[in-house]
């Protein structure tokens, strides 16, 4: 056996072999031809060995793509996701049987030579040369694995791959230039690791670890000799050699593996005989890759942190920088998902809709005080196949984030916004207001953050009902939800001043573009997205601190490097006292208002209901001390349907209210999510009252919303517009306004 220096480091003999193997490769191996020896020397001559003293980095330590593992909050898996399904494993957590199985078939002389087997590419040249093709390598294992990190540095680019892996005299000079000092640097048991830890063994699976996994379900230090032996083979052609499809050539490659164990005396011949005799027995696992793989429905929330990686700052300057360490893997990410309120949003979002309804339903819940975002649930499932209802249409959060174009008019679900811009600038909650049930106001009487008029002509706005005429104070006014109220609260607390509110709480619209300052905010025209919603009303939770939600908690590379995940910020958006009086109003909306179906009877909760225009959207977000939750339901897919007549989880709905269907399912999300034990209190407040008086005193149907009178929607017969003047948005974008107006139709909502 030749001598070697300690480490792995070659001796004068085998760097002279430098010369040698450059020009051996230059003349002939490739092409089959002669060597001819004197012009060989003279190439090495001449060239001598400059160049070859500089190596990329990565070629001693690549940085190899890994399977990525997202964790839930307890730290329990919810995904895997990898471009590259690999797991890197040292040395000594590879079975010895597999060490010496892959050195003997693939480089039996390994540990005697350099980064060339000089003795070994000569025999090769030969017999290509006799047999006028190509048809036996002389690359050493460590010229393999030279190769093999540039294809993966390749990745899945096709011409970058064809470069890679192209038989041409420049790439072989290139591959033995850096194997030369791969070996000096490494030695040779870092080699074979990295060696082991990079080639594809089929079947989706990226080094030894696996595809042991893949075909054995279990850990490459657990592979026994003919579980070695079979994966050594593989190797060479794998799909030639894929036992899965093809046991029967996978056998005979198996044993070829087996006696050349023997043949270089890895093992005894009877070793290797009793190997052979065993029939191949695979324990296959297949591969669950991709947020598909979500538990409990998870799937939406699993899909939001891939986005968030992928487009904060936090993970890399730019997107090339955030894709390629996305694509590189090894990350584990813990997130803010608690599992015991997953599990109940998921219930909730598919008790009541059914998955191949004409309409979907979104449940997103947010921890008030914290941001932490503890659940996205879908009545649809998450998937690319829609002949079983899946999409991958995120409804719960804004385009950029994977939600739909513009997110979900909001209807009355925002008036407690306007209720807390009025009571910050000084307005009481016994502030009343008498109108009848329709009333026109003049656009110059509301003023922009500019300072000038927000349009010209009038506004008209109308209550749910005829019979809504009379006085209101602001509870009342939120309990009943009337229109012609909150119209005349914001002009009196000032359009500017509700959409710096709004932009205070988190309002967030979800096509990302700043607030509209139209008067017909206040009414929920400004489309926006669940997620928002639960962080809005969780900044009434947290007492007027609103935090910006967030999905994670940490991120964990390969090599055990914390890095920088985004955080939640905090601001102070109301005083504790108007956010305390705001959840003493909203109480009363699920006592005895709107949202009594919504109501939970062993703690403190509050909330709120809407609908839009023709019932096209209809909504409840509420909340306890300690856990915000917004429901959404309506049409997902093209032009939105309206809500009557409609049939909906197996069940008929005249008309569909905020009280009456989103209501329960939040009320289903709520107690699954909640402790038992956990029953914090809203902070108690005296709550002034004025004048409450309304006409109202129509029979009442059975889901607690009056009987509903035609009545004047917006856009009628001869094309006059809506409530937004000048604003007009095609039918059938998703998400979107229909051009109708942002007016909220639902008295009782």
């Amino acid at each position: 056996m030749a001598n070697k220096r300690s480490g792995g480091g070659l001796t004068g003999t085998q760097q002279a072999a430098k010369f040698i193997g450059v020009s051996v490769l230059s003349g002939a191996v490739m092409a089959g031809l002669a060597l001819p020896a004197a012009g060989a020397l003279g190439l090495a001559a001449k060239g001598t060995v400059e160049g070859f003293d500089t190596i990329p980095a990565n070629l001693k330590t690549p940085p190899l793509s890994q399977r990525t593992t997202i964790l839930d909050a307890e730290g329990d898996q919810i995904a895997t996701v990898y471009s590259r399904d690999r797991t890197v494993v040292p040395l000594k957590d590879i079975s010895p049987h597999m060490q010496r199985a892959i050195v003997a078939i693939e480089d039996a002389r390994f540990y005697s030579h350099g980064a060339v087997d000089l003795k070994g590419l000569l025999r090769a040249a030969n017999r290509n040369a006799q047999g006028g093709t190509v048809k036996q390598g002389g690359s050493t294992l460590t010229q393999q694995y030279v190769k093999n990190v540039f294809v993966e540095e390749a990745g899945d680019d096709p011409d970058k791959v064809a470069q890679a892996t192209q038989q041409t005299i420049g790439r072989k000079v290139r591959e033995l230039k850096y194997a030369i000092q791969v070996e000096e640097e490494l030695g040779k048991k870092k080699i074979l690791e990295n060696y082991l830890n990079i080639t594809f063994f089929g079947q989706q699976a990226y080094g030894v670890e696996a595809a042991s996994k893949r075909y054995f379900s279990k850990s490459a230090k657990d592979l026994n000799l003919e579980e070695s032996a079979l994966l050594a083979g593989i190797v060479q052609s794998p799909s030639k050699y894929d036992p899965v499809n093809d046991k029967k050539t996978a056998t005979i490659r198996r044993n070829t593996v087996l006696q050349r164990m023997a043949d270089v005396r890895a093992i005894s011949q009877q070793e290797a005989d009793k190997a052979k005799a065993k029939a191949i027995t695979l324990n296959v696992s297949r591969p669950k890759n991709g947020c598909i793989t979500s538990v409990d429905g998870a799937g939406f929330f699993c899909d939001y942190v891939r986005k968030t990686v992928l487009s904060d700052p936090a993970f890399g300057k730019s997107a090339e920088e955030r894709q390629k360490l996305w694509d590189l893997g090894g990350l584990t990410i813990r997130t803010t998902l608690d599992p015991q309120a997953q599990k109940a949003a998921n219930e909730a979002a598919t008790a009541k809709v059914n998955k191949d309804d004409k309409v979907a339903a979104a449940v997103v819940q947010v921890q008030p005080g914290s941001g932490k975002i503890l659940s996205m649930g879908q009545s649809r499932p998450y998937g690319l196949d829609q002949n079983r209802h899946e999409t991958v249409l995120n409804l719960s959060v804004g385009s950029k984030m994977g939600g739909t174009t513009y997110g979900f008019q909001v209807g009355s679900t925002f008036k407690p916004i306007t209720a807390a811009a009025a009571l910050e600038k000084g307005l009481s909650p016994a502030q009343s207001f008498s109108s009848g049930w329709k009333i026109s106001m003049p656009m110059s009487s509301f003023t922009e953050c500019s300072g000038g008029p927000a349009g010209s002509g009038t506004w008209p706005v109308q209550n749910e009902l005829e019979s809504e005429t009379g006085s209101w104070d602001m509870t009342s006014a939120l309990g009943k939800s009337i229109n012609t109220y909150f119209a005349k609260l914001e002009q009196m607390t000032g359009l500017c001043e509700t959409v710096e509110m709004a932009k205070k709480v988190g309002y967030k619209t979800g096509n990302g573009k700043k607030i509209t300052e139209n008067p017909s905010i206040t009414l929920g025209s400004i489309e926006s997205t669940p997620l928002s919603m639960a962080a809005v009303y969780a900044t009434f939770a947290n007492r007027g601190t609103y935090c910006s939600p967030i999905a994670i908690e940490s991120v964990t590379t390969a090599e055990g490097k914390n890095l920088r995940v985004p955080k939640s910020e905090c601001s102070k958006a109301m005083s504790e006292h108007t956010a305390d009086t705001v959840n003493q109003m909203l109480k009363g909306v699920v006592e005895d208002g709107t949202g009594t179906q919504a109501g939970l009877s062993d703690r403190d909760n509050a909330g709120k209901t809407g609908t839009t225009n023709d019932r096209k959207d209809a909504w409840f977000v509420g909340y306890t001390p300690n856990l915000s939750t917004a429901v959404w339901v309506g049409d997902d897919v093209g032009e939105k349907t309206p809500m009557f007549n409609i049939r909906i989880g197996g069940q008929y709905y005249d008309k569909v209210c905020g009280g009456c269907l989103p209501g329960p399912i939040w009320k289903i999300a709520m107690t699954g999510a909640l402790d038992a034990s956990e029953t914090p209190s809203f902070t108690a407040v005296d709550l002034p009252r004025g004048e409450a008086r309304d006409g109202d005193e129509q029979e009442r149907d059975g889901d607690g919303d009056r009987k509903r009178r035609k009545r004047d929607r917006g856009r009628d017969d001869d094309g006059d517009q809506g409530p937004i003047p000048g604003i007009s948005l095609p039918p059938g974008i998703i998400g979107g306004s229909d051009g109708g107006p942002a007016n909220d139709t639902g008295g009782r909502d």
